[in-house]
């Protein structure tokens, strides 16, 4: 069962614009939590469906359909959801940039506006 908290982080995850990310603090603070970033990485583990994996849901499944692969660390660096390659390479489908196993933040963040209710 989800928290009021897990649930509120998986609905603000949902607004990252395609092609953008968060970092899992972003998430926390949108949510009223700044300093609860390992929440929000439990939230989305929660979430158990990876993006990859949307496809075979049937259309009646009551399943979330989260974008956790773009939430990224705080330096950067992608992190392991769903596994580094496949998260990297849903980044890069997407048109985020990964170099070295990190996203430029000055170019890939999405604006606070776009996340916050």
């Amino acid at each position: 069962m989800m928290t009021n908290f897990s649930e509120h982080a998986l609905e603000i995850t949902k607004r990252i614009p395609k092609g953008k990310v968060a970092t899992y603090a972003d998430i926390a603070k949108a949510a009223g939590s700044q300093g609860a970033a390992r929440s929000v990485g439990s939230a989305l583990r929660k979430n158990g469906i990876a993006i990859k994996f949307a496809h075979r849901i049937s259309q009646t499944s009551k399943a979330v359909r989260v974008p956790c692969h773009r939430v990224i660390r705080s330096d950067g660096s992608v992190g392991c959801y769903s596994g580094k390659g496949n998260k990297t390479g849903l980044l890069v489908a997407e048109g985020v940039a990964v170099v070295n196993g990190r996203v430029e933040l000055a170019r890939y963040k999405c604006r606070p506006e776009q996340i916050i209710d």
